[in-house]
């Protein structure tokens, strides 16, 4: 449990926490009657507790972990170890640095120093955190204490990603016995090409899933596919290797496990390691005077801006500072903003800040995670390319600008710091947004709550068709698989499209089918969009038909590994959007139309006057034009643009309200659609807090006479073909949901709408109409419905 505390204490209290110490460094530069801190609690420290090495394990392995420093292993780092080496599939769900690599090293580095032949495959999410496990390891056989003649030198271990030079590549595949990729090579290359990788395939002993709760969503629900995947084609070969999961700490990370492995996953979750006190604090920039937003509606100070003062008045303390930002301009931009502040005191202390962020060359990174390892680098402001496990020890605090979507995330980038025991500071920045302010107006939603489960979805018959033409490219698939994947109807759906055949010994892809390179795992579902430089040629990368109108329409700035371009033509026949280099000073964000047809009910219940329902759906985008906004939120302009249609089959929740009841709570036929549209986006924002999903992710649909009910009614809905569970989440927590959301609007100080409440950033509508108080009263309806 937090333990709140006041800051800016003047009592003299001489027992204060160095976290504690930083916070009221940092609150002396801001005026009084100015105090963005809205909480700040102390996180009490932990003792560790210890276990003994397992008799199993290798006693060569044992040494070189002594030798690296581990005396003796944390009992959950034992308990999992145990399980797996005993052939039990597990997940160690503990926190940040809680070393659950050992977990699994342990079993996997003694079966590669008994076997001569076994194999094992690491798995992570981030390129930065399969390199930073690959050093650990390499550490590890390297030691000096084991023998010349032993069998684990032989491991070979290796990095296998899209970094990998092709000639080492060729190396891996012949030598390596342990190793480190990532889902997409898995997909597209491992597993495409199964057949030079046979021996390797044959011999597997073990699977380790890192940071597996970062497997949510469509991409979960694609590597799921791919571990299903995996395990056929290792049966092929007479294989049935164990699966070690290593998560942050989840709801129910067994079941979240074995949904995503396809096999049965006992959990270990009590976390036997040591941390220091952490003081968390939350801050709420405070509304600008000189600046409006859309519709004149009051702007807050930038998250990136405020994150980076604080960062330079930490630094100047002399703490070792991260700071997390939500996209890659925005990394690079705090970093520059800290340079300029710290400038103007020590120009030697803003030599010692820079950005990090995915996009930079492999050996780049490698040199920036060193320099923050070592010191070298004082403060860096990154994306979330530094959340996953990458050891950097030291960190004094942690600054996250802007939520970074769920609770786990939150956890994760703020256990970087105090990473040895030492305190440390945590401070969340909140974004314009309506999720950040409900979060730093109510902390023990925060500070208090479990973390949110994965949402996976592996039967979306929009993610299983594509990865049954690749298992079936693999393998021909059998009907007795086909059942298992559940997916006889999504094949015959695939066989009238041409795309697969029934023959005597199974399905086959037809000819001429390449569904490998079809899939993008991590979201994208459909045909893919290049995104060319018109002057070279260059190809910077792609982006999926049913995002590209919103996001590489005309006009669009487009960034790309820290440069900026602006898409001049869109052409979704060919496949091809144009751009060329520019670098504004504003940013764009489409404005979207909407229509909604519900296709089927799924559930469906009455509550009086309230209808809630789960519903599928088939939503009609049309991008009309795009805003340019200036750094500060300022709406620069509004550009009109006449663009294709796009229909996206997927899941909504939805709740309708009787006329006669909105009537009652004070809100009349002219106020409801402003009232309607104010509660939904608000309920966009806020979905995040019960589903593990980001508000990118979903959309919603709003309208005082819906033709399909006949009464105002509300709509949110997933924004990926088929669903991604989302709505299914949001359904089943509707009155946490939505009562989060009516204290989001309440507890926002702007007086008629912002976006830290009900404005939306992506609202096709130019967030007009708009009725703060009237969505208050429309989820106060609901919510005393619902009981």
């Amino acid at each position: 449990m937090s333990t709140p505390f006041s800051p800016r204490d003047d009592s003299g209290n001489t027992g204060e926490t160095y976290g504690r110490t930083l916070l009221n460094r940092v609150l002396e530069g801001v005026p009084r009657d100015e105090n963005p801190l809205t909480f700040a609690a102390e996180m009490p420290a932990r003792t560790s507790q210890l276990s003994e090495w397992p008799a199993w394990a290798h006693p060569s392995v044992v040494r070189a972990m002594q030798e690296n420093g581990i005396a003796r292993p944390w009992t959950h780092q034992a308990a999992a170890a145990d399980l797996a080496h005993h052939g039990t599939n597990v997940v160690v769900s503990t926190g940040t640095a809680s070393g659950k690599s050992l977990a699994y090293q342990l079993p996997v580095l003694t079966t590669l120093a008994t076997d001569p032949r076994a194999t094992a495959l690491y798995l992570s999410p981030t390129k930065a955190l399969g390199a930073d496990q690959l050093r650990a390891v390499t550490a590890l056989i390297d030691s000096e204490v084991l023998d010349a003649g032993d069998d684990l030198r032989s491991a070979c271990p290796c990095v296998f990603d899209g970094d990998t030079p092709l000639e080492v590549r060729h190396w891996a595949r012949e030598n390596s016995r342990w190793l480190f990729t990532n889902p997409d090579m898995l997909h597209i290359s491992l597993l495409r090409t199964h057949q030079r990788w046979a021996h390797f395939f044959r011999n597997l002993a073990y699977v380790v899933i890192d940071e597996c709760h970062s497997y949510r969503g469509v991409f979960g629900s694609n590597v799921a596919l791919v571990l299903r995947r995996l395990r056929r084609i290792a049966a092929r070969y007479g294989a049935d290797p164990v699966f070690v999961l290593a998560s942050a700490t989840t709801a129910d990370p067994g079941a979240a496990a074995s949904r995503l492995i396809g096999a049965p996953c006992a959990e270990i979750v009590e976390d036997g390691s040591p941390h220091g006190p952490r003081t968390v604090a939350l801050w709420e920039p405070p509304l600008m005077r000189e600046v409006t937003g859309e519709n004149g509606s009051p702007v807050r100070r930038p998250a990136g801006s405020e994150a980076a003062r604080i960062m330079a008045d930490l630094m100047v303390e002399g703490a070792r500072t991260l700071t997390f930002v939500r996209s890659r301009r925005g990394a690079e931009l705090t970093a520059m903003a800290t340079k300029r502040l710290l400038g103007e005191i020590d120009p030697e202390l803003a030599s010692r800040v820079a950005s990090y962020r995915a996009g930079y060359l492999a050996e780049d990174r490698r040199e920036l995670e060193t320099a923050l390892a070592d010191g070298t680098l004082l403060g860096a402001a990154t994306t979330n390319a530094l959340e996953l496990g990458v050891d950097i020890a030291g960190l004094d605090a942690v600054v996250v600008a802007g939520f970074p979507g769920t609770v786990a995330s939150f956890w994760q980038q703020g256990g970087r710091s105090g990473r040895r025991g030492e305190g440390s500071l945590v401070v969340l920045v909140a974004r314009d947004d309506p999720l950040d302010t409900y979060l730093v107006h109510h902390p023990s939603a925060l500070l208090d709550k479990p973390v949110e489960a994965t949402v996976t979805d592996p039967s979306n018959p929009y993610v299983l068709g594509p990865q049954l033409l690749c298992a079936a490219m693999e393998l021909p698939l059998s009907d007795a698989e086909a059942e298992a994947f559940g997916a006889l109807d999504v094949l015959a759906k695939l066989s009238e499209q041409g795309l697969i055949r029934r023959r005597a010994h199974g399905w086959f892809v037809t000819a001429g089918t390449n569904p490998h390179g079809a899939v993008d795992i991590r979201g994208g579902i459909g045909t893919q969009v290049a995104i060319v430089v018109s002057e070279s040629g260059r190809m910077l990368g792609t982006v999926d038909t049913g995002r590209a109108p919103a996001t590489a329409h005309p006009g669009a700035v487009h960034i790309h590994q820290g440069e900026s371009y602006v898409v001049d033509e869109l052409d979704l026949d060919q496949g091809l959007a144009l751009v060329h280099a520019e670098d504004p000073d504003w940013t764009t964000s489409a404005r979207e139309t909407t229509e909604i047809t519900v296709t089927s009910v799924l559930e469906q219940k009455q509550f009086g006057d309230v209808e809630v329902a789960l519903v599928e759906v088939e939503v009609t985008h049309q991008v009309i034009g795009y805003l340019r906004r200036l750094p500060s939120g300022e709406i620069l302009d509004a550009i009109e643009l006449d663009m294709p249609k796009h229909t996206l089959p997927t899941r909504a929740v939805m709740y309708t309200i009787a006329p006669e009841l909105l009537l009652q709570a004070g809100v009349p036929a002219e106020r409801v659609p402003g009232a309607l549209h104010a509660a939904e986006h608000a309920a966009i924002g806020l979905l995040p807090l019960v589903a593990v999903c980001d508000r990118g992710d979903i959309g919603g649909v709003s309208t005082a006479l819906h033709a399909d009910t006949g009464l105002p009614t509300v709509f949110v809905y997933d924004g990926h073909a088929g669903g991604a569970g989302f709505a299914d989440r949001g359904h089943a927590e509707l009155t946490r949901w939505l009562g989060a959301t009516r204290e989001a609007i309440r507890s926002c100080d702007c007086t008629s709408g912002c976006p830290s409440c009900v404005y939306s950033p992506k609202c096709g509508n130019g967030n007009d109409p708009l009725d703060k108080d009237g969505a208050i009263r429309v989820l106060s309806a609901v919510l005393d419905s619902l009981g």
